[in-house]
């Protein structure tokens, strides 16, 4: 079966510094795939450059058994419309209402009018537990639960078989953050996604992941189920999953 993610010798430096060297990564259809690492292991780099933001400096990414980058426009927009992104903050346009935010890549398809827009509008509203009247608020007017919500919702939009998150609990208290994980969880098994998160979240982790890649030292030290990673003799593997913090997710999740 072919990877929807698969990534062959990515290589990335900036200047003289070197953050990957020669990384290998593929992720299944269907799979929950955390990225986890310490400051600057280049956890977010990568997952930039999987969305296509960023070039490597050598290596190859495929989405769905393409190459992210070359073939021409119509090409590569036709395979970015195939998975959505949430950004750390959200990232919604400010000047936007929610209605507006949500809307936005359907009206850059230029392909539905203006009442079918609406109706998917709704739905996505509806799929990440937020209510029509919602629509009306604007940004600045959010908590930060629902400017998540939000995001997600938009992130949804064009239907995408691939969601890529980058630290989706960030910012919220633990019960949002629970709601939030629990919806995505819901939301990953009701469509059928694919989902390649980046989080520094053990929680978070525990309670979503089907495998985790652990980044240090410029490459992949571990991928694998987190019972299997976790048992790494790595000191980046040892002070994230065996500090106490760690160790109440760990217990919570039924792995301790």
């Amino acid at each position: 079966m072919v990877a929807v993610v698969g990534i062959r010798g990515l290589s990335t430096r900036f200047g003289d510094v070197w953050v990957h060297r020669d990384i290998d990564l593929e992720v299944g259809r269907g799979e929950v795939v955390s990225l986890v690492g310490g400051s600057g292991s280049g956890k977010t780099t990568l997952l930039r450059q999987i969305i296509g933001l960023l070039m490597p400096t050598a290596g190859e990414i495929r989405l769905f058994g393409q190459p992210l980058f070359g073939g021409g426009v119509d090409r590569e927009r036709a395979l970015r419309r195939r998975f959505g992104v949430l950004f750390q903050q959200g990232a919604l346009f400010s000047a936007f209402s929610v209605y507006d935010n949500i809307a936005f890549p359907l009206r850059e398809l230029k392909e539905l009018d203006e009442a079918a827009i609406r109706d998917l509008v709704m739905l996505k509203l509806d799929q990440v537990e937020l209510l029509a009247e919602h629509a009306d608020l604007m940004p600045a007017e959010l908590s930060g639960g629902m400017v998540k919500r939000v995001a997600l919702a938009r992130a949804l939009a064009l239907e995408p078989e691939l969601l890529l998150l980058d630290e989706p609990t960030a910012g919220l208290d633990p019960e949002r953050s629970d709601a939030f994980v629990r919806l995505i969880r819901q939301l990953g098994s009701e469509l059928a996604l694919t989902v390649v998160l980046v989080t520094h979240d053990i929680d978070t982790l525990a309670a979503l992941s089907s495998r985790v890649a652990i980044l240090a030292e410029q490459r992949i030290v571990g991928y694998g189920p987190l019972a299997e990673v976790m048992a790494i003799e790595h000191p980046f593997v040892q002070g994230f999953f065996h500090s106490e913090r760690g160790a109440r997710a760990l217990r919570d999740a039924g792995l301790r």
